[in-house]
């Protein structure tokens, strides 16, 4: 039947990680409709093909339903009925690609199973509708006719004008539940093509491209946030240190009392010395150094390093991880261990990195009081950070505790 295509031919973009093609001809893809003609003879077979499945049912139904209804045969009777209804709605979905452009991905059944059930709910429902389309369409045909006698009578003026107004109205009332009943059938005919066979490659390209939209725009504002709360850090922390810090060196050398201003100079080298420390701090959050030079097992350890919190870690990675995997996988660790060890009062943190297959699973845990915003700051920029890599932030934080972060990372 005509109507909106369920999908079109394309050429299937790759998967590769962060969901992008690698190359140009992997990307392209022809978004052409097929025409009205094309999609039109793809209704008036798909009343055919509805015809052959009705039969089908009456006359293989009829003949298996003696078998049916015996307990011992029934599963045998019941796996002929399917197998030929299998073939039957194989058709069915070559008339869809064919005519319509529905192109369905040909590795979706290997995960989507299409049950007996839902193969003879969907051939019993197409058999129905496309025999009411061929209904609908030749009452459509009638009507034509029956304009073409209205016009010979015009013409030959033996029509009034009393009755022709009557007929055209009638006509007009006629010819718009038509196509209202086309178009609704239409649009039935694709939706239980879409249950059945998965979503069309169409469809699963425009979720994806709705996804990379919606996690670039969260990104752009993961981004802005952290470089606000940098400009924080260094304004509140490092920038007003070194201002107590140049005003010690100031008072020493103003001072004319030597023991004061070794006094002062002291002062100013501890200080000094927390400024390092406050300034490394900052550095770390936004970017550790030792991801290039030590890996993320390193990395993690210096968090743990850092922790105030006794920190426990279990790191079972045996194959190099991509570069973007890595930063997303260790500024997890760090922001949920930063929010336990200020917010949740904890008294013990474990963190656990495992890579199963092509999936890196991080897991943080505390045993903290629970109740974690996930609508703030810091859990919305791991979101978003985890989403641009086609990954799954998971937070389960009731109250009471215990709070524990679950990011899945695809590796491939």
């Amino acid at each position: 039947m005509q109507g909106d295509p369920a999908g079109t031919t394309s050429n299937r973009p790759s998967r590769n990680s962060g969901g992008h093609g690698t190359g140009e001809d992997e990307t392209v893809t022809r978004t052409t409709i097929p025409s009205w003609p094309r999609r039109g003879l793809g209704a008036l077979l798909g009343c055919a093909t509805a015809l052959v499945g009705a039969l089908y049912f009456l006359v293989v139904g009829a003949a298996l339903g003696p078998f049916l209804l015996c307990p011992r045969t029934r599963s045998g009777a019941l796996e002929i009925l399917v197998a030929g209804a299998r073939r039957l709605v194989g058709l069915e979905r070559v008339r869809r690609s064919a005519f319509f452009g529905d192109l369905f991905p040909e590795h979706y059944p290997e995960h989507y199973k299409v049950s007996d059930q839902k193969i003879l709910r969907y051939l019993a429902i197409r058999s129905c509708t496309g025999l009411l389309c061929g209904v609908v369409i030749g009452l459509l045909v009638f009507g034509g006719v029956l304009a073409g006698v209205l016009t010979t009578g015009v013409v030959r003026g033996t029509l009034g004008w009393d009755e022709l107004l009557t007929q055209i109205l009638l006509g007009g009332v006629l010819l718009f539940l038509d196509v209202q009943g086309l178009s609704s059938l239409a649009a039935l005919d694709a939706r239980i093509a879409r249950e059945c066979f998965g979503p069309s490659e169409r469809e699963l390209l425009r979720r994806r491209i709705d996804e990379l939209a919606t996690s670039r725009a969260a990104v752009v504002e993961a981004v802005d946030a952290e470089r606000r709360r940098i400009e924080r850090d260094l304004h509140d922390g490092v920038q007003q240190r070194l201002v107590a810090l140049a005003m010690l060196i100031g008072r020493a050398r103003r001072g004319r009392d030597p023991e004061q201003a070794d006094a002062l100079l002291l002062q100013a080298h501890e200080e000094s010395q927390g400024v390092l420390t406050e300034l490394r701090e900052a550095a770390w959050r936004v970017y550790p150094s030792a991801l290039d030079s030590l890996g993320l097992e390193e990395a993690i350890g210096g968090v743990a390093e850092r922790c105030s919190i006794p920190l426990r870690t279990r790191f079972d990675v045996d194959a190099p991880l991509p570069r973007p995997v890595e930063t997303a996988a260790y500024f997890v660790v760090s922001e949920s261990v930063t929010n336990a060890a200020k917010h949740s009062s904890a008294s013990a943190i474990s963190v656990a990195v495992a890579l199963d297959g092509v999936r890196l699973t991080v897991r943080v845990e505390d045993d903290g009081t629970g109740g974690a915003n996930e609508t703030g700051s810091g859990l919305t920029g791991l979101r978003s950070r985890v989403a641009a890599l086609d990954g799954v932030l998971h937070v389960h934080s009731p109250l009471g505790g215990p709070t524990i972060v679950t990011a899945e990372l695809p590796c491939a």
